[in-house]
């Protein structure tokens, strides 16, 4: 496994904050700007982020995209907001969005099943849209596209189509968290400028049959056009007692209408549109977020090697591993000592996977042939703060992180977040192999 020839990490924020990347698709299109939440750094969760921010990678320049124009801090916080992707292909960031302040004492405090998907201009205009409607009336059914709970890690398809997300439920508490995805209509419902639908209808917790989905979560797009999503179920084993989180995709054509989708009722969940099917693609345990090469053909997954330690794993994205075909099977892609901590990620070339793996950024070839599975390592390892929230820029020639590192304020005095931590601060580096 070779180490980094040089690193050349460079610390591009500093101000006395957090600056969370959070897992998601940070980069601009141009490759320009990073978008980040700054949760964490007066209190706990995202409940207490204050604001949506984006620094410009070359000068380090900030510009708050969104901040509410009030909000309540603390255990029970509003509104919250965080977890922001950019559009691949327009200058915009998706985020989850809290109860406004005058919303609280009719909707309540911040919390998973109150919560919606929020869209601002990435110019620093302020712009704000609402992506998604949220209707928790008991006395008639749920408006047609609207949902009644909360929506959360908003995903841009590659051609900034469809928006997927993981959803929790308000109404129907007995279900678990489950996935879906959201797309723009001009029926949506009113405050909107999407259609919402879930992709995966579960069983009620700990009611599910044999072989039915409990809870649904850790999902990417597979491909440009969000023609599957790929995400870990939770699934009853034949024996009806345990459980097993497994990889499943799901298909959604994109002749699909998703106005034929069921927004449920006070007692009857919502239910994907028609077209809608759902494929298990592994028996074993699956686990983290998958992620989806580029083209569509593969997803990368973290499951557990043969010595026990968490690695990734590749999978062609219509196979599975009772597949007759070996080649649609899946091969382990690492062999990390001590396992891979997070951060998995492909390169857009779809040649490669990033991950975290004992605190350094380590990249693996995933091209079948000889190199597949070589890795090498483009930071130091174990040298001190650990590096989170990998994302790598859509021309693939730049990769960012952050880490918890000392952090002064203007008066030179060194500064920590709400816990006594040191502040998270995002690094960049050119991408090699």
């Amino acid at each position: 496994m070779a180490q980094p020839a040089g690193a050349a990490e460079r610390q591009v924020t500093f101000a006395p904050q957090n600056h969370n990347l959070d897992n998601n698709d940070n980069f601009s299109a141009d490759g320009r700007f990073l978008v980040y939440d700054t949760r964490e750094t007066i209190g706990p969760g995202i409940e207490n982020s204050q604001s949506i921010e984006k620094v410009e990678i070359a000068t380090g320049a900030r510009t708050t995209l969104y901040a509410p124009r009030e909000s309540v801090t603390g255990k029970n916080a509003a509104p919250g907001v965080a977890a922001v992707s950019y559009c691949p292909v327009a200058d915009k960031v998706a985020f989850i969005h809290g109860p406004l302040v005058d919303d609280v004492p009719q909707r309540g405090y911040y919390g998973k099943p109150n919560r919606t998907g929020a869209e601002v201009a990435g110019d620093g205009t302020g712009i704000l849209t609402w992506l998604d409607r949220r209707d928790v009336e008991t006395l008639r059914p749920t408006l047609p596209g609207a949902h009644r709970g909360g929506t959360h890690r908003h995903e841009y398809t590659l051609d900034g189509w469809r928006i997927g997300f993981t959803y929790d439920d308000f109404l129907l508490p007995q279900y678990d968290r489950t996935i879906g995805y959201m797309e723009p209509r001009a029926n949506a419902p009113g405050g909107a400028t999407h259609w919402f639908a879930v992709l995966v209808a579960p069983a009620p917790m700990g009611k599910s049959k044999p072989g039915e989905i409990e809870k649904a979560y850790g999902d990417s797009w597979v491909g440009r056009g969000g023609r599957m999503r790929a995400f870990i179920g939770k699934v009853r084993n034949d024996d009806g007692a345990t459980y097993e989180e497994s990889l499943f995709v799901v298909d959604v054509p994109l002749d699909v209408d998703i106005t034929t989708a069921d927004a449920g009722t006070a007692d009857r969940y919502p239910s994907p549109p028609k077209g809608v099917s759902i494929r298990r693609l592994t028996h074993t345990t699956a686990e983290g977020v998958v992620r989806g090469a580029p083209d569509g053909s593969r997803i990368a997954y973290y499951a557990k090697a043969d010595d026990g330690t968490k690695q990734v794993f590749v999978i062609a994205s219509d196979g599975s591993d009772q597949d007759a075909d070996p080649a649609k099977r899946p091969e382990q892609l690492t062999r990390l000592p001590g396992g891979v901590t997070s951060g998995l990620r492909w390169h857009p070339s779809g040649d490669y996977v990033l991950c975290i793996s004992n605190g350094g950024v380590a990249v693996t070839c995933a091209k079948p042939g000889a190199e597949f599975g070589v890795t090498k390592f483009i930071t130091p390892q174990g040298d001190g703060p650990a590096r989170i929230d990998l994302v790598v820029s859509p021309d693939g020639k730049q990769v960012a992180f952050t880490k918890q590192v000392p952090t002064k304020d203007a008066a030179g005095n060194i500064k920590k977040n709400y816990a006594g931590l040191d502040f998270a601060q995002i690094f960049v580096m050119d991408f090699s192999y």
